[in-house]
């Protein structure tokens, strides 16, 4: 995590990297630089986490540094720590060459294996719930066949649409879209208990 342990270190944390985005803003490479000896490492892990590939999470580390430079001017403390927003570029980051990876590969993964995809987690604190929601979806996905999990990893998970599926898949549209529906509504129907949880 980008938030290092007790509750005096985090505010002093905050404001440094805060004033080392708004000096990048201005074009000062030596604060970008600060920023990344700072950071790194814990972007680092995030994005290997998502990709399990080294050297392409060294190079989405970079990416995620080289857009830090080019947006630091759109960072807006009121909206959010800093630490929050730099994790969002680099998951957003790591998703896309996630995406790009398994679509020049045709690779097609379990839902269960990017689940990190369906957390907006910001914080530490939201993580924590970001983990609860993420163990009752899994409990709903087990509900699931094999077969709608994976139409509905490639559609909601991958962003194919439902005659790039049945084309990757050499099934007809029509069974696409029933596995996506029942899959859908068994979802549905799984996580009405946990409804509270979810919303939370």
């Amino acid at each position: 995590m980008l938030v290092m342990s007790g509750e005096t270190t985090k505010p002093a944390q905050d404001q440094e990297w805060a004033h080392l985005i708004a000096r990048t803003a201005q074009g000062d490479q030596a604060a970008l630089a600060t920023f990344y000896d700072r950071t790194s490492p814990q972007v680092f892990g995030f994005i290997y986490k998502i990709l399990n590939n080294r050297e392409a999470a060294e190079e989405v580390t970079l990416d995620v540094y080289t857009q830090v430079w080019r947006q630091a001017h759109t960072y807006d403390e009121t909206r959010g720590a800093p630490g929050a927003w730099l994790m969002t570029l680099a998951r957003t980051r790591a998703i896309d060459r996630f995406r790009a990876g398994a679509a020049e590969h045709g690779r097609i993964e379990s839902l269960e294996a990017v689940e990190l995809f369906a957390s907006d987690d910001d914080t530490p604190e939201q993580d924590v719930e970001g983990q609860e929601r993420r163990r009752y979806v899994r409990q709903a996905l087990a509900v699931l066949t094999e077969e709608q999990r994976q139409a509905i990893a490639l559609a909601y998970f991958y962003g194919l649409s439902q005659s790039e599926i049945a084309e990757k898949l050499q099934l007809p549209l029509g069974t696409v879209k029933t596995r996506i529906r029942l899959g859908m509504m068994k979802l549905r129907e799984a996580l009405a208990p946990y409804e509270d949880g979810l919303a939370s």
